[in-house]
């Protein structure tokens, strides 16, 4: 089976740890977020992948390259960003073959095996407080999709569209994209994947909605570090260093030196940091950083950046009170 996974976004809001990387080279529990993405397509039977790339796209064809040979690789490239829709269209082929569609950005908590087994049109779907901020599907009573809206005003439902998509004839999708760009049919002046969709259901193809556990987009410093949070909880690995402290779930990578410092949970720390007297919980620590005698919580530190601080000694008598900001 094919995979389709447009990864060619800037990750503007992550800023600036997306200056010198794409945002799905950014390290998370130990590997970088397109390998996530990777590892989960491959337990659903994918052998072949179009990465749609654009900014700094050959630092992920280099990594890709190298940890998954084994796959059948190509890389479109993305020279507008003309909408989900336009970037999806760059890695469809005319074939009959089914094809699996998933955001580079984006963690998913779903079997992958079992979201493609039925072997028909699938969107997957998950419930939300506040439909307005995403394309939404409107269900009938056998989970059957009757209509795709993007980012409703008014919405009729509460299923968002989580950004994974399974198409059982990319035909009638590319077909559909295609159209929707001679035509020049826009919306939010984009070239929506869900008004493609919408067309398919309108000219007769069934399209089910699948309900997902949930998903996590990595397009904030927050949602980054939740997403992160629960690649650790699912892909646990740890090195434990002498003389410090460690409250699972981390990663922390085996060459990196870490010494009288209390790590967890949450943590990652890539490789050759290091850090010595620190705190640090819900925090990724890029390649080559060094941190010294800081307590950092819920922080990204970038590659072969430094934090440091004075350690400090204190003689603080009985109900005293020491604030330090």
């Amino acid at each position: 089976m094919r995979a389709v996974i447009p990864a060619a976004g800037i990750g503007k809001r992550l800023r600036p740890h997306t200056l010198n990387v794409p945002k799905v080279m950014i390290n998370l529990a130990g590997k970088r977020l397109i390998g996530h993405v990777l590892d989960a397509v491959e337990t659903a039977g994918v052998d072949s992948v179009s990465i749609i790339v654009g900014y700094k796209g050959e630092q992920v064809e280099e990594y890709v390259n190298r940890n998954y040979s084994h796959l059948r690789l190509d890389y479109p490239y993305q020279e507008e960003r003309k909408g989900l829709g336009h970037a999806v269209l760059q890695g469809l082929e005319d074939k009959e073959d089914d094809v699996l569609i998933l955001l580079g950005d984006t963690v998913f908590d779903v079997d992958f095996k079992k979201f493609v087994a039925p072997g028909q049109n699938a969107i997957a779907v998950v419930k939300v407080d506040d439909p307005r901020r995403f394309g939404v599907a409107e269900i009938d009573n056998g989970n059957r999709i009757t209509k795709l809206v993007e980012k409703p005003e008014h919405p009729k439902s509460d299923l968002a569209l989580a950004g994974l998509y399974y198409i059982k004839d990319q035909r009638v999708l590319k077909a559909a994209i295609e159209k929707l760009i001679s035509d020049g049919i826009k919306t939010r002046d984009e070239y929506q994947l869900t008004d493609a969709l919408q067309m398919m259901i309108e000219n007769g193809e069934n399209i089910m909605a699948i309900e997902i556990k949930g998903w996590y987009d990595c397009g904030t410093k927050e949602s980054l570090l939740e997403s992160h949070r629960f690649l650790l909880t699912h892909h646990l690995a740890t090195e434990h260093s002498i003389g410090s402290i460690i409250h699972p779930p981390v990663f922390i990578h085996s060459e990196a030196k870490v010494s009288n410092s209390v790590i967890g949970p949450n943590v990652t720390i890539d490789k050759g940091a290091e850090i010595s007297g620190a705190i640090l919980s819900e925090t990724i620590v890029g390649k080559g950083a060094v941190i010294k005698n800081m307590i950092l919580s819920h922080s990204l530190i970038g590659d072969n950046a430094i934090a440091e601080s004075q350690a400090r000694s204190i003689n603080v008598g009985d109900y005293s009170e020491l604030l330090l900001n």
